[in-house]
């Protein structure tokens, strides 16, 4: 399975890993590649939770289009 994860830089310098299609699930780490080796291996944790559980192993996500500057100008 393949999965979306946004990454953001959190004001510590940490680089802060999030995957939007299973809420809740969201790791960190000092370097890109290390957020997104701890965040896979959250996600293995979240399906296999959401698998016991019984709940739907992701929600829907979409990807929405707006016109807008990214920057102030």
């Amino acid at each position: 399975m393949k999965f979306l994860v946004t990454l953001e830089t959190d004001e510590d310098g940490w680089i802060v890993a999030e995957c939007p299609a299973l809420p809740g699930c969201v790791s960190q780490g000092r370097t890109t590649a290390e957020a997104l080796a701890n965040i896979r291996e959250a996600i293995e944790l979240c399906i296999e939770t959401r698998r016991a559980e019984g709940l739907p192993l992701s929600i829907e996500v979409a990807e929405v289009e707006v016109d807008a500057p990214l920057t102030k100008g």
